[in-house]
């Protein structure tokens, strides 16, 4: 008798990112069938990855929906390289990611932002909190959460504070408080003197991802939950954290250069939309995960120190300690 592959199956657009490619992973170490699709797959395919990797483009309506057939999850975690043409791209590749999943029946998991609220309902933002949006982007991601609303599909949005962790790519924590692949000697601070900020270690948003798809029958059609993640209330704690990581805990962090970005922002379009967001340094941001912990009990939730640790370890900022492997990292996420 023929065996029937009893594996859930799983599209991630996106998958060489740093969202996406940590769903991945996990999706595959829980058993999942993954799918991931790129213009040139030969280039970013590794041998242990465990994904299937498929050639094919994010824009392209008919490959994203070839792509999903049979897939329960679409993991809708990609955007243009260096926020080239981001306006004009983003949009037409959530159309195409509903069209696959209306066509498959899959549920869309989408990673969501802060950027969809504005002023008007900080520092405390709930799930159901005015989305009233001050910048472009912020427009286009309200925009997009709203066609995934009425797309007639299940969807998952799961939002969280700027992202950090060993492979989170450009995130505010490489680009804003540190330089990848130098020595710790100097730390920035984005926010406004004594504004808290709260942060999201990758590995912990994956986990919660993961566990909320993995309680698919208990979700709404269009569900959303925000995440607490590390909350630095005035600061100075995630300054002080990647000082003790570098084993210079008397090192301080000096105000982020601002001016800069704004005498670079025309000729670096990842300049310009950090400067769009800065408004989000200014006051004080904070999530509540009280909807989260309804359904899933608890959040997974990282150490500071050593998720610090190992996020500079993968921008090349310290040795790494062969000590502690990804699993035992893992294993720390669930406790």
């Amino acid at each position: 008798m023929q065996q029937t592959n009893t594996k859930k199956t799983a599209l991630v657009l996106g998958a060489t990112g740093g969202v996406g490619g940590e769903v991945a992973r996990l999706l595959v170490a829980r058993g999942w069938q993954v799918k991931a699709l790129h213009r040139s797959p030969e280039k970013v395919a590794e041998a242990n990855d465990g994904l299937q990797w498929l050639a094919g483009d994010a824009m392209n309506r008919a490959d994203v929906v070839k792509a999903a057939a049979g897939a329960k999850l679409i993991v809708h975690a990609v955007n243009p390289p260096g926020y080239r043409n981001w306006g004009a791209l983003v949009l037409p590749m959530i159309d195409n990611t509903i069209a696959a999943a209306q066509a498959t029946g899959a549920r869309i998991l989408l990673p969501g932002t802060v950027y969809n609220y504005g002023p008007d309902v900080l520092p405390d933002i709930h799930e159901d909190s005015a989305q009233n949006p001050v910048t472009r982007k912020g427009a286009i991601r309200v925009e997009m959460e709203r066609r995934l609303q009425n797309a007639g599909v299940p969807v998952l949005i799961v939002r969280a504070g700027d992202f950090f962790g060993p492979k989170a790519g450009n995130s505010w924590f490489d680009q804003g408080l540190v330089k990848p692949g130098k020595e710790i000697t100097a730390i920035s601070n984005p926010a406004a003197p004594g504004v808290g900020h709260q942060w999201a270690y990758l590995p912990d948003v994956a986990e919660t991802m993961v566990r909320l798809v993995e309680r698919s029958e208990q979700l709404p059609l269009f569900a959303r939950y925000q995440m607490d993640g590390h909350w630095d209330a005035d600061g100075t704690q995630f300054a002080a954290a990647i000082a003790r990581a570098a084993g210079k805990p008397g090192l301080k962090a000096s105000a982020f250069p601002w001016w800069l970005l704004t005498l670079a922002q025309p000729f670096v379009p990842v300049f310009r939309e950090l400067l769009e967001m800065r408004y989000l340094w200014r006051q004080p941001v904070r999530m509540s995960n009280a909807r989260l912990l309804a359904v899933l009990g608890s959040e997974p939730h990282t150490p500071l120190d050593e998720a610090i640790r190992h996020s500079l370890q993968g921008l090349g900022c310290l040795p790494t300690d062969v000590s502690t492997t990804d699993a035992q990292v893992a294993h720390a996420a669930l406790k």
